[in-house]
């Protein structure tokens, strides 16, 4: 991974019939591109993305393009935003092609999880197997 990771939350969404990606992303400092496991801030990002998310539903009924992995968090070089993100972004949402997006998102990525939460409990981030 890049000396500069960048931390991104992405939502997959179908939302009136057409597809949907909404992002949200932050530089990691360096502390936190070592941890084992995803710090504080990556909760915080995954909770910015999903109140996002949540506040689209005034514009109607939303639905998970990818089941489980519909909600994900991946560490990103920082190189690869200007281009390399927005492009598979762009081509998700033009073909639908999720299996596309998942090869093409695993290939940048460094480290990645799936978002997901149970009753009573925090946002659990598991190991997405990039």
């Amino acid at each position: 991974m890049a000396e500069t990771p960048y931390l991104v939350a992405l939502a997959l969404i179908e939302q009136g019939g057409a597809r949907a990606l909404p992002l949200a992303g932050r530089s990691l400092k360096a502390d936190e591109a070592v941890a084992d496991q995803p710090t504080e801030a990556a909760h915080g990002l995954a909770l910015e993305l999903l109140l996002r998310v949540w506040q689209r539903s005034d514009d109607g009924v939303l639905k998970r393009a990818c089941a489980e992995e519909s909600l994900l968090l991946v560490e990103l070089a920082m190189e690869r935003l200007p281009e390399d993100l927005p492009a598979l972004k762009a081509a998700w949402l033009n073909s639908g092609d999720t299996e596309a997006f998942r090869a093409g998102l695993r290939a940048m990525c460094g480290r990645a999880w799936t978002m997901s939460i149970a009753k009573f409990q925090p946002v659990t981030l598991t190991p997405w197997r990039v």
